[in-house]
């Protein structure tokens, strides 16, 4: 018997919580289910950088906070881990569950690219319609092998490209007032 579109699985939410907690990373977009590694020593360390600029800036501004690898379920069949996120006060006391996961789009979501076409797919093209669908406001993807920043910022309801920074730009966004920081530093 050969199967149909109609019989594939769809992944849900109450499917990962019976995997292990073996280091990899379990998302579902669009019930389709996605495993990837443990990130690199660099691809977290440019997580880390960047997440710490953030809370920097948060400390002082009070605005809102940032954290990494913290699950986003938006629906039963989407279920993503970003690498960094930055959410507002407000917006936070509205998307935190009980068990510690965001259940709404935060203000900013950053992916930091793992090598492999694939992966930069799921990033580039599954992601960004995700969290465009979701109502994030920007979402910022890092490329450490080129050393680049792309920079999708919502425009008629849609996220698009607005910039790509290089390593001698600085980054900086109408979301985070104020907020500055040298591309270079981040890598």
């Amino acid at each position: 018997m050969t199967s149909t579109a109609s019989e594939q699985i769809r992944w849900t939410t109450a499917d990962l919580e019976l995997f292990p907690d073996d280091g990899k990373r379990y998302e579902i977009i669009d019930g389709e289910l996605f495993v990837t590694r443990a990130p690199h020593w660099k691809h977290q360390n440019v997580g880390d950088n960047i997440c710490t600029q953030l809370k920097l800036w948060s400390r002082e501004t009070g605005l809102g906070d940032a954290a990494t690898g913290v699950g986003i379920i938006f629906t039963d069949t989407d279920n993503v881990i970003p690498d960094v996120v930055w959410v507002s006060n407000e917006r936070l006391s509205e998307i935190l569950d009980e068990a510690g996961h965001l259940t709404g789009a935060p203000e900013l979501v950053i992916e930091v690219l793992s090598p492999g076409e694939v992966q930069k797919k799921r990033d580039k093209q599954l992601k960004l319609k995700l969290y465009s669908v979701q109502g994030v406001q920007e979402y910022w993807i890092f490329d450490r092998e080129k050393e680049t920043v792309g920079i999708y910022r919502r425009e008629n309801g849609v996220l698009k490209l607005a910039a790509t920074l290089y390593k001698e730009d600085n980054l900086t966004s109408p979301v985070l007032p104020g907020f500055s920081c040298a591309v270079k530093s981040l890598f």
